[in-house]
């Protein structure tokens, strides 16, 4: 195997010396402030190890990255039941889109898209409070990175609340349809919270380690089963980058999720996770450095789940 920590190196120089970074999410307005310039690596392996490169310590906006632990969560309580609700599809569609929507009677095409998140979140209100469901999902990440330094960038939910105008159409949308349980401005203030916690690479890298490892935590502790883990990392494959899917599996070859804060978490089956942090986005609203520090890392370390 070639020398991980070298390949990290030598990837954070790399992209540390790229001109073409992207453009931030300006229109959240907490994230346009954050510096375009910043990249972070970190990868968490199963055999206990974790090795970073870059601004791996700086903390940053998960945003939908978020949707994978909330999903995990969500499957927790109502099993399979939740595909009723939300499909197993990819969008081909922007993350925001309400187009998609009005076809298919309110059913959002998977959870890893806005609607489908929000009606994640939905599930996720029964028998509380929103401060009690937000709560669960701050000590669920908290859990998996066994860091309770964790927060929820407050400010960043906020400016999220004042701006998702479209958020909220989608959410009353499909309560229109029957699809939220719970009224839309609860459903969103779920949402909106946790898509604002903030982490590092090294916490995030660590969370998602489960998946990576049947089912178990960096702490050893059993999440879910190694089936369940599968099937989760099968939807980050095919939906976990929007609309550019498609084309991040093929470039990349590893089930992954990405975030508007700029952040990616991969996992490598039986090897370990990886997340990756750069704020400037492409044109599908995927970190634009994130996405080739990830493929030059798989090429690297022939981490493609397609085989060599």
């Amino acid at each position: 195997m070639a020398d991980l920590q070298g390949v990290l190196d030598e990837i954070a120089a790399e992209m540390s010396e790229r001109r073409d970074r992207g453009a931030v999410a300006s229109y959240i307005p907490q994230l346009a402030r954050v510096d375009p310039a910043r990249f972070g690596i970190a990868v968490a392996l199963v055999d206990g190890r974790v090795l970073t490169a870059g601004d791996a310590e700086e903390s940053f906006s998960i945003q939908s990255v978020s949707k994978v632990f909330t999903l995990t969560l969500a499957l927790g309580k109502v099993g399979d039941a939740l595909w009723r609700r939300v499909g197993r599809e990819p969008s081909g569609n922007p993350f925001n889109s309400i187009v998609q929507l009005e076809h298919e009677g309110g059913v959002p095409r998977n959870p890893f898209i806005n609607p489908g998140a929000i009606v994640v979140a939905d599930i996720l209100l029964a028998g509380h409070q929103p401060r009690e469901a937000i709560g669960e999902i701050l000590r669920f990440m908290r859990f998996l990175a066994d860091d309770d330094s964790i927060v929820i960038d407050h400010q960043v939910a906020a400016s999220e609340r004042a701006t998702g105008f479209r958020n909220s159409a989608l959410a009353n949308y499909m309560k229109s349809f029957g699809n939220l349980d719970h009224s839309p401005e609860l459903a969103l203030g779920v949402y909106f919270h946790h898509c604002a916690i903030a982490m590092n690479c090294r916490q995030l890298a660590l969370a998602g380690r489960f998946l990576a490892d049947r089912g178990r935590s960096a702490g050893g502790h059993t999440v879910v089963s190694a089936e369940r883990a599968r099937r989760i990392s099968a939807l980050m494959l095919t939906c976990g980058h929007y609309d550019g899917s498609g084309d991040f599996a093929f470039r990349v070859g590893i089930p992954a999720k990405s975030g508007v804060g700029g952040g990616i978490l991969g996992a490598v089956p039986g090897v370990g996770s990886v997340a990756v942090w750069s704020p400037g986005l492409n044109a599908h609203g995927n970190s634009q450095l994130g996405t080739l520090a990830l493929e030059n890392l798989a090429r690297a370390m022939n981490w493609s789940v397609f085989g060599a």
